[in-house]
């Protein structure tokens, strides 16, 4: 059946979202090998590694691979959402960013508190103001806008997902419909989000798309409620055992001509 409906994940399909957290980290290690005597590289290195284990020990930890935030957004959002579980991690994340910076210290032999809570803060900002979105975006949903019914489907928090959409604001108008897990209760790649989609946009599965870079969410997801997807592979990331998806694309730009040839 011919597609009506473009479903279009956020974060690095049309967001750059690795490139945004890289800068912060960049800028934000820069800031300390200013301040003591610290690879600013390594100290990266070491922070990423030790938020990933801290993050793995919180009470939320289920909860937030359920909704589908990952540690490094736990690193800058608020979480100032109503749900228990979310009221329970915007509790955890000061102190999260805290012991993520200064273990990460640690790990190179500066014992320094404080400064640990000044990298985190820092961070905080630099990742506000280093919103990236890839240079194809526009000019495809410019394309799409009007052939297509736009939905855009996010994993996360609802405070930070918008958050990244209110310092990227040319996103949000293209869209027929905005959908976040946070608010839905259940990420990618539950099939019930899915549903929800098909429900909110008004259309059969064969008559949409999902469009996303992750095989893990959002292919694996679509194929739960036989919806066709376009994996868009920028990096040539391997292929997983077992998830299929329907057509693979190197860039946005191709997505175009893939709908017409449908």
């Amino acid at each position: 059946m011919t597609i009506s409906t473009v479903i279009f994940d956020l974060d690095d399909t049309l967001l750059w979202d690795k490139k945004s957290i890289a800068t912060a980290f960049a800028l934000t290690c820069q800031k300390a090998a200013s301040i003591v005597h610290v690879d600013a590289k390594q100290l990266e290195e070491k922070v990423r590694e030790t938020a990933r284990d801290l993050y793995s020990t919180y009470s939320t930890f289920e909860y937030t691979k359920l909704i589908g935030i990952n540690p490094f957004e736990g690193l800058w959002g608020t979480f100032d959402d109503p749900t228990p579980q979310f009221q329970e991690l915007k509790n955890i994340v000061p102190t999260y960013r805290k012991d993520a910076w200064t273990g990460g210290l640690a790990k190179l032999g500066i014992h320094d508190e404080k400064l640990g809570v000044e990298l985190g803060e820092y961070f905080v900002q630099a990742r506000k103001e280093s919103p990236f979105v890839y240079k194809e975006t526009f000019e495809v949903l410019d394309a799409l806008k009007g052939k297509y019914q736009l939905v855009l489907l996010t994993n996360g928090a609802p405070s930070l997902q918008n958050l990244k959409l209110k310092i990227t604001p040319e996103i949000v108008p293209y869209f027929d419909h905005i959908i976040i897990s946070g608010n839905f209760g259940e990420g990618k790649p539950a099939a019930s989000i899915f549903q929800h989609v098909l429900e909110v946009a008004k259309v059969h599965a064969d008559e949409a798309i999902m469009v996303g870079d992750n095989l893990m969410t959002d292919i694996l997801g679509s194929s739960r409620v036989q919806m066709r997807s376009a994996w868009i592979n920028r990096e040539n990331k391997p292929h997983v055992e077992g998830i299929i998806p329907t057509y693979e694309i190197h860039s946005l730009h191709e997505l175009v001509q893939l709908l017409e040839d449908i």
